[in-house]
């Protein structure tokens, strides 16, 4: 059976990317893959999912998208993001995973759904020793994500959780990178700093007046 075009064009991209000789400033640093375009609202956010692994690295993190290898982003940390699936694209799958570190990636993100949610485990052991962070899209695929034997390692979060995937994926980068240490310790000073802003305005205010003021007026 023989592969269609578009697949084939991006499996020679990618090779063409890994003979290319550029400055790690110039290449993704995470990479962001899933089964289906299904998975987005997961990986991604939006479609009344939490946020995922775009809002982290995008919107908290300050990462830029990288989407022409030719002409990367005028910021130092990028990421990129791709539809590959284990089942129906293996050759694409193959591709991406063996080619992943001479493109330049430091850390893969792969989510995947199903029972069968082979991605992030075959991913894992393709691209070895590069780290992927596997992200389970729904609760049934867990044990497929994390059912690695031992030998082959695979870090994975909890079902639909990409935006921890993400974290996860910045504090590998952080050891080497100290300016995204600082961010992510920047974004959890953050998070604390807005658990103690609400936690006083609960309090100061009182129930009624707070649930009025932050959930529009529902009853107590």
């Amino acid at each position: 059976m023989s592969t269609p075009d578009s697949v084939t064009s991006l499996i020679e991209q990618f090779r063409e990317e890994a003979e290319m000789d550029r400055p790690d400033e110039q290449t993704p640093d995470v990479g962001i893959i899933m089964g289906s375009d299904s998975d987005l609202a997961t990986m991604a956010g939006g479609k009344g999912k939490r946020p995922g692994a775009y809002a982290a690295l995008a919107d908290e993190l300050d990462f830029a998208e990288q989407t022409d290898y030719t002409d990367p982003p005028e910021e130092r940390f990028t990421f990129e993001t791709f539809v590959v699936s284990a089942h129906r694209t293996p050759e694409l799958m193959y591709a991406y995973a063996e080619t992943a570190e001479d493109r330049g990636l430091d850390v893969i993100i792969a989510g995947a759904g199903g029972k069968s949610a082979d991605l992030p485990n075959m991913t894992a052991s393709i691209a070895y020793p590069l780290p992927v962070i596997g992200v389970p899209v729904q609760e049934k695929s867990v044990d497929s994500v994390i059912g690695m034997p031992q030998g082959a390692p695979i870090t994975a979060v909890d079902a639909g959780k990409s935006f921890n995937a993400a974290l996860s994926a910045v504090q590998y980068l952080g050891r080497k990178h100290p300016e995204l240490r600082d961010r992510l310790v920047d974004y959890h000073d953050d998070l604390q700093s807005a658990v103690g802003d609400v936690s006083r305005d609960l309090h100061e205010l009182g129930t009624p007046e707070f649930k009025a003021q932050y959930w529009d007026d529902e009853d107590v």
